[in-house]
């Protein structure tokens, strides 16, 4: 099970009461107060872990509590600290304050920690209340409660690019061909209900993730289909490859669908079509998909650096469009260290 979105009730650890204790020895009249304080109730901390993938922890776990202080006793005995809670998340998080909706933190960075809420204070002891008027309090402060919020935590995928494209495009053909990602393939739409990620490795030592997501249709960005609950996994990815079926075994005609998606991705999010972005003209092995594409190319302005035809079942072109991928990252990433110099 993929869990991308979910709410949480998290409660930190109540502070623990002051103690009311006097000294009582043998030979030592009017010994005085010594109760001790109480110990800080326990923190409610997340911490960013890029071994995780999926929220679904928190489905079978929606309470976080974190430990309480112990309370004050005599000889001036402070009560301990509350344990702190730290939760682990899979990086990439975004934690949202309910119902508000105000963004808590970004949680987008590995060994990242966010202070989701603060244990209360410990209550003093009727020791710290001593003065030379008031020789024998007989007071103390009881603990304050710790921090409790609802929080909606959810999860964009961190990847270097994002496979968008009409359900049965061939997505999942393609990451699987050119990643270890086994996503589930099927001839029918919607076979891809959830995010996958894929490594994809090139030359010696270079690499860059994949994410494809599930398949978009005109009126995604109205909860039509599937894609809309998650286009936010493409908001983090710095370019996007666009797959298209040249052969339009679906019906769709390829500058329809282009048309379409770059409406739904504004629609969306309109820092999304600011992108780099490439297309994959896919299913090449079938007939009428060469004449489409030249129709495509022709009708679109695009040209080879742009549109990369592709048959993602047998393999043709995968490889010159891997290569294309991890050229423009390059240079996006040179693009970006440039401006940010």
């Amino acid at each position: 099970m993929f869990i991308d979105k979910i709410k949480v009730l998290i409660k930190a650890g109540d502070g623990g009461n002051g103690c009311v204790s006097f000294r009582r020895e043998k030979y030592v009249p009017m010994g005085g107060p010594n109760g001790g304080n109480g110990g800080k109730g326990g923190d409610v901390i997340f911490y960013a872990d890029k071994n995780l993938a999926t929220l679904l922890d928190f489905y079978y776990r929606p309470q976080l509590k974190a430990g309480r202080g112990e309370h004050g006793r005599g000889k001036l005995q402070s009560g301990a600290g509350g344990s702190d809670l730290v939760v682990r998340v899979p990086v990439g998080t975004v934690v949202h304050e309910v119902p508000a909706g105000a963004t808590v933190g970004d949680m987008c960075e590995d060994g990242q920690r966010l202070l989701a809420a603060r244990g209360g204070r410990g209550g003093r002891g009727n020791a710290h209340f001593k003065s030379s008027t008031r020789r024998a309090p007989r007071i103390a402060e009881k603990g304050e409660a710790g921090e409790e919020r609802t929080l909606e935590l959810e999860l964009k995928l961190i990847a270097d690019v994002g496979l968008v494209g009409y359900p049965n495009a061939g997505k999942s053909t393609l990451i699987s061909k050119i990643s270890a990602a086994r996503p589930k393939i099927a001839p029918y739409p919607f076979t891809t209900r959830e995010p996958h990620l894929g490594l994809v490795r090139y030359g010696e030592d270079g690499s860059f993730v994949v994410a494809d997501i599930p398949g978009l249709i005109e009126g995604a960005h109205r909860n039509v289909g599937l894609g809309h609950e998650f286009l936010r996994h493409i908001e983090r990815t710095r370019l996007l490859l666009l797959v298209i079926d040249m052969a339009a075994v679906d019906g769709h005609e390829p500058l329809d669908v282009l048309m379409t998606l770059e409406t739904e991705l504004t629609l969306h999010h309109p820092e999304l079509m600011k992108k780099p972005r490439l297309i994959a003209a896919n299913k090449m092995d079938l007939p009428e998909a060469a004449a489409r594409l030249e129709e495509f190319c022709r009708r679109t302005g695009a040209h080879g650096g742009r549109v990369y035809p592709i048959s993602a079942l047998t393999g043709k072109g995968v490889k010159e469009l891997v290569v294309a991928l991890a050229k423009l990252l390059k240079k996006a990433a040179t693009e970006i260290h440039v401006r940010h110099r």
